[in-house]
């Protein structure tokens, strides 16, 4: 299906970009207008955008029904700072609740059951129940249109963090495994993030990964190795070679037992380095492929 943007109704636009452009992570997002009265909602037009200095920016949309604002948009205009609140899957039905287009007043720390907690640097409260909240200056907002559907981008500078001591590992750093971020999709769907579906990938370092045009043809056009895989064999910085000390008594069973039909010995070999390719054992994986050559 091939779709032009432009001939479609702005709520079929967000419905097939939101489903896309996934899974995006919540900022919720304390904030309070010129008479203090506090306001508290959920953002997934979000996310991080520098380190040094650090900013972080969301995106209050008008909506698309009837062009309107957002309280927290016009909070920002009136006082320029912000608590951004990190949603976890503990607070995520709490935060779906906070979402309620509640009249301008009314408190949704109230409404959504969740509790204040003052901030050190910024006016807006934190929400206490989340573990990691940024108490944020306003640097600017940006508007991307007037009509409705459009985005409002508030960059914030991040001033500081309070980091719950439950999810920090030894060193003092956050332990991935245990902050179980919730992140939106689209429609009603949103994904956790946990141990079951998390997954490592080594990142190139400043030592050049060869890449897949380096990798031998037989590797690369193989039926078997997805591209996935391919990606892994092709981050080593230069071309394995046979290591005479590696030792495997399934790659020793394939060279035997298929010595004599050349095709169909690549194939199990190919069939083993991928099963050791996604356990992550690229190193032995490479020795596999190697008997081959």
């Amino acid at each position: 299906m091939f779709i032009q943007l432009k001939d479609l109704k702005t709520a079929d636009v967000q419905n097939y970009l939101q489903h896309a452009i996934a899974p995006r992570p919540v900022c919720f997002a304390s904030t309070v207008d010129k008479a203090g009265q506090v306001n508290l909602s959920p953002f997934s037009f979000f996310n991080l955008f520098s380190s040094n200095p650090p900013v972080v920016i969301f995106s209050p949309a008008r909506r698309v029904r009837d062009n309107t604002t957002k309280h927290s948009l016009e909070n920002v205009l009136e006082v320029p700072e912000v608590v951004i609140n990190i949603v976890d899957y503990d607070m995520v039905q709490q935060t779906s609740l906070s979402s309620c287009e509640y009249p301008k007043g009314v408190n949704e720390f109230v409404k959504a059951g969740f509790t204040e907690e003052k901030a050190t640097m910024v006016t807006p409260p934190m929400v206490k129940e989340s573990k990691v909240k940024m108490e944020c200056r306003v640097l600017e907002v940006k508007p991307l249109g007037t009509e409705g559907g459009a985005g409002n981008l508030v960059i914030c500078e991040v001033l500081c963090m309070h980091i719950d001591d439950s999810i920090l590992d030894e060193n003092g750093k956050i332990d991935q495994t245990k902050l179980h971020h919730v992140a939106r999709l689209g429609g009603d769907w949103y994904c956790k993030v946990d141990e079951k579906n998390l997954f490592k990938v080594a990142k190139p370092n400043t030592q050049l990964g060869i890449g897949v045009d380096a990798l031998p043809e037989s590797i690369r056009n193989s039926p078997i190795l997805t591209g996935n895989n391919l990606g892994q064999l092709a981050n080593v910085h230069e071309m394995p070679f046979v290591d005479p000390a590696f030792s495997d008594d399934r790659l020793k069973n394939i060279v035997q037992y298929y010595a004599i039909n050349p095709d169909d010995m690549d194939k199990e070999l190919h069939r083993y380095a991928k099963e050791l390719l996604d356990a992550g054992k690229v190193n032995e994986a490479w020795q596999v492929l190697l008997a081959d050559y």
